[in-house]
Formats: C-alpha cells, structure tokens, sequence
C-alpha cells in the first residue's frame, strides 16, 4: 500500500510507492522533483540491545567515526521501558558519499526497513534472534557482527527446567540469513583486555569493512569521547584484530566461566582456626587417591566421578565421597553405562544440598571476594559486599541435629502447612561482624550427617534409589527415566517443597503403573511415557504443573 505525503502548496496528496513497477506507473503521474532530495545510497545499521550494554555509547562512536571521516551521518534510538529490562533499539545511517562530493544533504529515516539492513551489530547473541524474527538482515546485503555470549532472559531464566534456548539454532539462523557473519565472545575478550564488549564490537566492525570508515576515524571517536581511552582502544584493537583475521567462531553456550553443574571450586577456604574443619585433611584428595577410589567404574564415567568426588569432599569429607561411591555401585553392575552415567550425576548434586552450611561456604571463601573485586575493577580498593538472605523456618532449624529439632519441626508443618515465616536480612559480608556471622555457620559441617535436612533428604535420596533397583528389574529404560525424575529436586524454601512433591508423585504413580504393567505382561511404554511427559511438563514452569498434575490423575483414574 503507498504511503501518502503531501507537498508544499498541494491540494492532493503524492502517491509514494514503495517498490516503483511498471504497473504503479501506468496509474500514477510521476512524482515531481523535489529539491535537496537524492537517491544517493545510505547504508544503515541496526544495534538491538539492552539498556546497560553499553549501546548508547556504541551508536555515538560510530556516528562521531562517520563525522571525523567526512560523512553525513545520524543515529536515533528508542529506548526501552526500563534500564536493563527493555530492549532498547539504536539505529544509524551513513552515507556513502563524503559530504564535499554530495549535491544536497541526505534525508534520513529513523527506523530500520526490513530486509534492507546493512550491518547488525548485536551485543549478545540472542539479539541477533530477535532481529530475525522482524525480519531486518537479509542474506543478499545483511553483515550480522555478534557477541556469542548469553545473557539468559527473563523467560529463560523463569523455566523451572532448561530453559535455555538452543545456541546452535540461533547460530545456524544467523548464518543463513546474513550475508556475512563474525560471531565471537566479545564479553570474554573485553575481560581479558579489561575492557567492556561494546568496544571490542566497535573494533570488529571496523575490520569487517561493512562501513567505509577508517580505523583511525573509529580511535578518534573514543578519544573524543573522553571516557576510559585507553581500555577502550584496547578493546577495539582487540575487536579489529579477530575481524581482520575472519574469525567467526562457532557460538559455544554463554562465556566461558559457566562450568558444568559438576565443576569443583577451587578458591581457597577461608582462613580458620586450625581446629576447623576447613583445614582437615579429608578436605583434599590427590589425584592417585581419587583414581584409586574410582578404578572399579569404567572409564567412560570417570570424568563425572571426579569432579563428583572433587565437589563431594569440598561439601563434606572423604567418607561422604566414600558413601556416594558405594550407592552408586549396583547400578553399574545392573542397569549398565547409561543408568550409572545418570544415577552418578543427579546423585552427586542432589547429595551436595544447598542448606545454610553450604551457602555460607561459598559467601565467605575468599576466592568469591577476590573475583568481586576482579569484576568491578577494585582489585586494590576496599569493597564493600552485601548479601541479601531470606532463610525460612525450614533451613534454619534444618543444620540442627534431628533428635533436638524433630519435635518443633512437625509442630512447624501443622502451623504453617503452606510456607513457613522467613528471616529477611541484609549482611555486610565485608565487615568483621558480617563475616564472622556468616562464617560461623560453617563450624557446623561436622554436625552436617545428624542433621534434620540430612535425615530427610537421604530419605529421598534412599526412596529414589530403591524405586531404580526396582525399575530394573523391569525394564532398563524406565529405570533411566525414574532416575531422570531427581531433576524435580531443586530450588529453597516453598519451591523445594513444591518440588519434592512433584517427586513424590511421580514416583509414586509411576510404581503404581509399571507394577500393574508387570502384572499383565505390558512392555511399561506406559510408565516410561507417564514419567517423561510429567518430568517434562513440571520443568517447563509453574504454569505447566497444572498440566502434570491432571496428567496423574487421569492414569490414577484407569488404574
């Protein structure tokens, strides 16, 4: 449809066309002239972001690059609803002529076109979907220049399962419909050069030669800008050396850094009084000494068991490590590879909780102090760190030992059946006071095994393994989906209960199903099917426990 403009002194609107045909003309007269106004080329390009990314100071770098090189250029910018939650949206476009050789001033837009984008500079990965879903790059003109680091969404993040949307899908879209792609970690690189990723994009898009800009007008746009120079040059040289090589890495699932759920950590404990059982011995194990503890398992699964034991006497002790190997044995020898492979990674999770011993742990080891001071650029500068705790009834008296709380602990579940009163509290870890109240918890490990929420998470853990062994005995893969089943288990407080009760429906109506399965000669593609569906259906969030819960009861109804 032609969008209508009206002109100086007419009666009658112009008719506009976006695409000018043969047809268009033969109904319309053709427009007059207008003065000033030229079919010059502009080039345009597209930063989606969001607020805090730094996209607001990329978009003025670039302009100002323009500028200083002699070329018309303007950027806009509509901003989102709230910093760090809306996307925010800055657009430029430049011409390709400098301005001594143009016969008038070029007339620029202010948003994007689809289809006819030039550059899509994107400061984190998933906004290169997003634009692809507007339809902006197009592989006939499109240069996509990407950061392939991940900053989870909202949507992301909510999911009570994986949430996480597929990088390989992102990637391979990205590659399809560009014209050229340089994909990279900028976040990775900008920490290694101590610098912010905007300008390691603003050098990656001065080597792709997407703009007809020179590297030295880009310098001169940071140093005009007048904020951190010299990281920001480091930056850039950075950026426009990975472009100029032609680097286009394949994305790999956010910075690295992440580490695998199993990951030990190795910051030092903190210092402690030499009775504590920080600087116990079993706190170590030496590398002979674990490959002994794990000769008997194939060596398929070796990797998982060290870093099992690793992360397992950090929590605890030796003989903890000790007691996850000896469970995790029968289903070696039974349920093969693929059983133990699941079996060993849930367990050595769920095994290592997170109760308030665990979390103060982590709060007060000097490595976390040490990488605070390392992300802010504080490193010989006092910080100051406050820890935002809210521990219920539940995980307080949970790090008691069970025969001194047990009492008080069902008087608590019949008072408050849906949610116990919570601590608020704000803790300057920071301080001598801070830390010591928080440290003080951790002298509490030795009582860790006699605990109120040990007791009652091995009981979970015991239920767990009992349903496998029995599952076994049936069928191998429903005992691999029973033993996927301890994915439920996670999150503090209301959400853990929650969940422990999804857990305990599901195994419950899953025996329920397998034994009458057994008992009429079935192949148990029912049950295997029930704890597949209902898994999946609880760890798409809470809008979707509804869904498993009917889920049970209609297989409970048909028993």
């Amino acid at each position: 449809m032609p969008v209508l403009l009206r002109g100086p002194g007419d009666h009658e609107p112009d008719p506009v066309d976006a695409v000018r045909e043969p047809h268009a003309l033969g109904r319309h007269p053709p427009p007059r002239s207008r003065h000033g106004v030229t079919d010059r080329h502009l080039l345009s390009l597209l930063i989606p972001a969001v607020g805090g990314q730094g996209g607001g100071v990329l978009l003025e770098w670039i302009v100002d690059a323009a500028l200083a090189d002699g070329y018309p250029a303007h950027g806009t910018s509509i901003p989102g609803v709230a910093q760090r939650t809306g996307s925010t949206t800055y657009y430029v476009e430049l011409s390709t002529e400098r301005a001594h050789e143009q016969d008038g001033a070029p007339i620029f837009s202010l948003y994007p076109v689809p289809g006819a984008l030039d550059v899509l500079l994107a400061p984190e990965f998933l906004e290169v979907g997003r634009s692809i879903e507007l339809g902006f790059p197009s592989p006939a003109r499109t240069t996509i220049i990407a950061s392939t680091h991940r900053l989870y969404s909202i949507h992301e993040k909510i999911a009570t399962g994986r949430g996480i949307y597929p990088i390989d899908r992102l990637h391979e879209a990205a590659r399809v419909l560009s014209h050229k792609l340089i994909a990279f970690d900028a976040l990775a690189l900008a920490r290694e050069h101590g610098t912010e990723a905007n300008a390691v994009l603003l050098g990656a898009l001065a080597g792709s030669g997407a703009l007809p800009l020179s590297g030295d007008a880009y310098r001169e746009a940071i140093r005009a800008k007048g904020v951190q120079v010299e990281a920001n040059l480091r930056g850039f040289e950075a950026g426009l050396a990975v472009a100029a090589r032609g680097v286009a890495e394949g994305a790999g699932e956010g910075s690295r850094g992440f580490g695998t759920p199993l990951a030990p950590d190795h910051s030092p404990a903190p210092a402690a009084p030499a009775a504590s059982a920080a600087t116990s011995p079993n706190m170590v194990a030496t590398r002979p000494d674990v490959e002994r503890m794990t000769g008997d398992f194939p060596a398929e699964l070796r990797p998982v068991l060290h870093q099992a034991i690793a992360r397992l006497i950090d929590y605890q002790d030796r003989a903890y490590a000790e007691r996850y190997l000896e469970r995790l044995r029968p289903f070696i020898r039974a349920g093969g590879l693929e059983l133990g492979r699941i079996v060993a990674r849930h367990l050595a999770v769920w095994m290592t909780y997170e109760d308030a011993i665990r979390v103060a742990q982590l709060k007060t080891r000097a490595g976390r102090f040490e990488r605070i001071r390392r992300d802010v650029g504080a490193e010989a500068r006092e910080i100051v760190v406050t820890d935002f705790l809210k521990p219920d009834l539940d995980e307080i008296y949970g790090v008691l030992p069970y025969r001194l709380v047990a009492p008080f602990a069902r008087w608590a579940e019949r008072r408050w059946p849906h949610g116990r009163p919570a601590l608020g509290q704000h803790v300057r870890t920071t301080t001598v006071s801070g830390y010591l109240r928080v440290w003080l918890l951790t002298l509490l490990r030795p009582l860790r095994p006699i605990s109120y929420r040990a007791r009652e998470e091995h009981s979970h853990i015991d239920r767990w393994l009992a349903a496998i062994t029995r599952c076994v005995a049936w069928d191998g893969a429903l005992a691999c989906e029973v033993a996927r089943a301890a994915q439920l288990v996670k999150g503090y407080g209301d959400v853990r209960r929650r969940m422990v009760g999804h857990f305990d429906r599901i195994l419950e109506t899953v025996l329920r199903l397998a034994e009458r399965e057994a008992a009429t000669g079935g192949d148990f593609e029912a049950s295997r099917s029930l704890a597949a569906r209902y898994r999946a259906l609880v760890l798409q969030g809470p809008e979707s426990e509804t869904k498993a819960a009917t889920l049970v009861a209609e297989t409970l109804g048909r028993l």
